[in-house]
Parts: structure tokens; C-alpha cells; sequence
């Protein structure tokens, strides 16, 4: 009798990473395996007979936790031998041959531009005991045109386009996933009506830079013409997307934004820094009042609108001016929520052989300052929603202790994350993928809660799919299956 293989996906880094983890979840199906049952694994995916490793690139812990990652499993391979290490994207890329000098044991080594090789690669060390490297310098094929297993019924990505054309100081990216390439707008709408004939009611279109889209076939307008089109496909509820960069942010994007009700009042807008100096150091194209002057617009347009960011402190020559420069804007730019970084030196970047780096003491101080004033903020924002109503779509993998507190989770229309009591036994009890009318009686730093339960429950088509993929009454605790943006964009 013939058991049937096994596989696990271990994703570092930005939302790009967690769509392409899809595709390589679909590929590794299409090609026969099956998801390894979490109750027969541990997080690094013992008991699977075959583990992939999408990695990152962008901060420096990420090539610690992965070559950490892939010591420890040089001895799980050890008590199974079938087993196949592959380890992908970013890193991959970057180091290519470092990965099996470091690393012997794995099996497989491919990069950002060929994920749809893995199937082939796998098979190919399977079958000649050898480990197999293949590297391709540009795009094969968009992942979108890959098969995929995504994580939630209700909520997709859609990729817009791949690569990125800004060349800042402090980011590997764009030498790793090369050039801009930008997608048909007739295949992305396609595939977002497909999506949505399948039970999808949000989807989050996707780059490295997504409001450049369209540079590439002349058309500037292009970004603001996709949402307003996603406008018009019926039965899709919620669009959002990310990442923008504010140099290519233009007034017809938030005039679509406006205009387009199924488009979330929710912009991540990533700064990097308030000071101009660094800013021009890291060689982003725009200046701290330009930014400011873009949030008012969007404001303006949309008092509602919930906008967080990306802030990097200690970039080499920071000085104390400096990064209060960046306190200031983080005070003017009341920000819903910020993610922090503190700078690390990524080999091949400009940043990593500038002068002046700033001692980790120094960093870690500032950072810390920065993230007390960015909770109180956060808090301050929230706390204006207490006493109001937001409407609620219940989700998957948010609130980790809700089991334990009797409650639910999901998102706001403006992305923040809701904490909602259950209903009590007996009770009609929302599916992820549903969406409920929830009064906010507490506020806090990084959520909301609404003790008082919902009200105006609607049983969604997102709803059902979750029901059909998981054929499973709703879970009480839920959350929604949608990372942090936690990559420098």
C-alpha cells in the first residue's frame, strides 16, 4: 500500500511571501501531496515528508531564524530519512550556493523568479540523491498563474504585479525580485471574479509598489482604473491593497478610493523616516511634508480612513534631530498603527557600507521611544470608537485567546481588529466570513473590543465557503487570516 506524501510551509516575511506560499502550497497538491494534519507536526513541519522554507530577505533576524531553523532540521532528517528540505524565495536568491554549505542536508534550492520549478526539483533530488540549485534571473511565469491552496475561503490576494523600480538604499528587494512587471488589468479582474465565484468576498490586490502599476504599458492612471473597476464586480464586499509608495501616490487614487464603496477606508502608507535628511540618505523620493500633505487629501476625502505605516530608526547617520524629526511626523500623522524596524545592515545594500551606523545601544533606545509614543496614539485613535457601531466580517487566525475569553474576532472595514463577546448557548453564532453590526464599548492600544455581542447578523457567501471548505459549524474565537505588513516597502 502506497502512503500517500506529505508537505509543510514555513513563510517568513511580507504578504508577497505569503502568496507565493499559496502557490507552492497548490503546486505541491497538484503534484499529489497532501497539507501534513498540524496535529501529527510541530511548527517546522516534523512528520512532513517534504518541508519548504519561503524565506526573506529584508531584515537581518530573517537569516538567523532560518539557518537556526535548518540546524534543527538536520537532525528530524536524520530520524527520516525520506525526508526533503526545499528552501525558497528571497534568501534563496540572495544566497544560492551559502545555503547548502551551511546546510547540506537540504534538498532543494530555488528562487523568487521559477516557485513553479519546485514540483520538478523535488523530484529530480528524489530521484538522483543529489541536491538540486536552480536560480532564475528573471520571471517565468506570474505566481498568480500557478495553482494555489489559500489559506482562507473568503479572503484572497491578488497580485497586481512583481518586482519593484525604486532603488532605496536600505532594500534588497528589487535585486532579488528584479524589474517591475505589471499584469494585464483584463487578467487580474478575471481573476478576482473567479475568485469571487468561489466564495472570496475580500481581496487585497498586491506589489511591492502597487500605485506605480501601469508604468510599465503607459497607462499612470492604470492603479485607480483597477479599483474603480473592482467597484462593479458583484459580491465582492471589501478591496484593499498594499504596499504603496508615497512618490507615485497621485490624487486619482484617492479619488477612486472615495468614489468606490466596496474599497476600504484603510491606507498603509510606509514613511521610513521623518527627517528629510534620511530620508534623501535612503534615497525614498519624497519629503516629510509631501507625505503629511498626502494624508491630509486622503482625510479630507475620507474622514474615516485608518492609515498605518512603516518606520525604520537607526538608518546610518541618523542623529538625535534627526529622529526627532520622525516623532514629530509620527505626532502630526496620527497613525492607527505603526510597525517598527530597527535598522539592520543587509549585505549588497548602499546602507550597509555608509558611514556613521548607529550603535545598537542607541537604536534600541530610540526604538523604544518611538514604539510608546506610536501605543499612544494608537490608543488615542481607538478610544474615539467607543460608544460607536463598526461593521464586523468574522475571520480566521486573529485572536488567539478568544477560545478562552468566549469571544470572537474579526475586522473593521478600516482593518482595525475586533474583539466580540459570543453569543450565549444556543445562540446563532457567526461563520468566518460573516459580517455583524458590533457596538465598541472598550479601546485598546492594538484592538477594539464590543462586549455587548452583535447585532444584524448576515450569513455571507463567504460564509458558506468556509462552511463548504471546512465542513465545520463555526468555531467560537476566530480571527482573520490576514498577516501584519511587517516588510519596509
Amino acid at each position: 500500500m502506497t502512503t500517500e506524501r506529505t508537505y509543510h510551509v514555513i513563510t517568513y516575511g511580507c504578504q508577497m511571501n505569503v502568496h507565493d506560499s499559496e502557490r507552492i502550497s497548490g503546486l505541491l497538491e497538484e503534484a499529489g501531496l497532501t497539507r501534513v494534519d498540524p496535529a501529527a507536526s510541530d511548527a517546522l513541519g516534523a512528520g512532513a515528508d517534504v518541508v519548504v522554507f519561503n524565506t526573506c530577505a529584508v531584515r537581518e533576524n530573517a537569516d538567523n531564524r532560518l539557518y537556526g531553523n535548518l540546524g534543527h532540521m538536520a537532525s528530524v532528517k536524520a530520524k527520516h530519512p525520506g525526508l526533503q528540505i526545499a528552501v525558497g524565495g528571497c534568501m534563496a536568491q540572495k544566497d544560492r550556493d551559502t545555503i547548502l554549505r551551511k546546510a547540506p542536508w537540504v534538498d532543494v534550492v530555488f528562487g523568487t523568479h521559477n516557485v513553479g520549478a519546485l514540483p520538478r526539483l523535488l523530484e529530480r533530488a528524489r530521484v538522483e540523491h543529489e541536491a538540486q540549485i536552480e536560480i532564475k534571473e528573471a520571471l517565468e511565469t506570474f505566481p498568480s498563474n500557478l495553482p494555489s491552496r489559500r489559506e482562507s475561503p473568503y479572503s484572497a490576494w491578488v497580485s497586481v504585479s512583481v518586482g519593484c523600480n525604486n532603488t532605496c538604499t536600505f532594500c534588497i528587494v528589487p535585486a532579488l525580485r528584479g524589474k517591475e512587471a505589471d499584469r494585464r488589468p483584463g487578467d487580474i479582474l478575471a481573476e478576482i471574479e473567479m475568485l469571487v465565484a468561489q466564495g472570496v468576498q475580500e481581496i487585497t490586490l498586491l506589489g511591492q509598489n502597487v500605485n506605480a502599476y501601469g508604468v510599465e504599458f503607459g497607462d499612470r492612471q492604470a492603479f485607480a482604473k483597477l479599483l474603480r473597476a473592482c467597484g462593479g464586480i458583484e459580491g465582492l464586499e471589501r478591496v484593499r491593497f498594499t504596499s504603496p509608495h508615497p512618490k507615485d501616490f497621485t490624487d486619482d487614487v484617492i479619488e477612486a478610493m472615495a468614489a468606490t464603496p466596496n474599497v476600504m477606508p484603510q491606507l498603509h502608507m510606509p514613511l521610513q523616516s521623518g527627517s528629510d535628511a534620511i530620508l534623501k540618505s535612503m534615497r525614498r523620493s519624497y519629503r516629510s511634508q509631501k507625505f503629511l500633505g498626502i494624508l491630509d487629501r486622503v482625510r479630507e476625502a475620507m474622514p474615516e480612513a485608518a492609515i498605518t505605516t512603516d518606520i525604520i530608526v537607526g538608518f546610518p547617520g541618523e542623529t538625535e534631530e534627526d529622529f526627532q524629526a520622525t516623532m514629530d511626523v509620527v505626532r502630526q500623522a496620527r497613525f492607527s498603527a505603526a510597525f517598527t524596524f530597527q535598522y539592520s545592515i543587509r549585505p549588497g545594500t548602499p546602507a550597509a557600507t555608509m558611514p556613521n551606523q548607529i550603535p545598537k545601544a542607541v537604536v534600541q533606545e530610540r526604538y523604544e521611544r518611538l514604539v510608546g509614543l506610536v501605543n499612544d496614539l494608537s490608543w488615542e485613535e481607538n478610544k474615539r470608537f467607543v460608544g460607536q457601531e463598526v461593521e464586523v466580517m468574522f475571520a480566521t487566525g486573529e485572536g488567539r485567546k478568544d477560545a478562552e475569553t468566549n469571544r470572537l474576532s474579526g475586522r473593521a472595514k478600516d482593518n482595525r481588529l475586533v474583539h466580540v463577546a459570543a453569543p450565549g448557548e444556543g445562540a446563532e453564532r457567526p461563520r468566518p466570513g460573516d459580517i455583524a453590526t458590533a457596538r465598541i464599548t472598550h479601546a485598546a492600544p492594538h484592538h477594539l473590543n464590543a462586549d455587548d455581542g452583535f447585532t444584524n447578523l448576515r450569513r455571507t457567501r463567504g460564509g458558506d465557503a468556509w462552511e463548504a471548505a471546512t465542513n465545520a459549524p463555526a468555531p467560537v474565537g476566530v480571527g482573520l487570516g490576514m498577516p501584519s505588513i511587517g516588510q519596509p516597502g
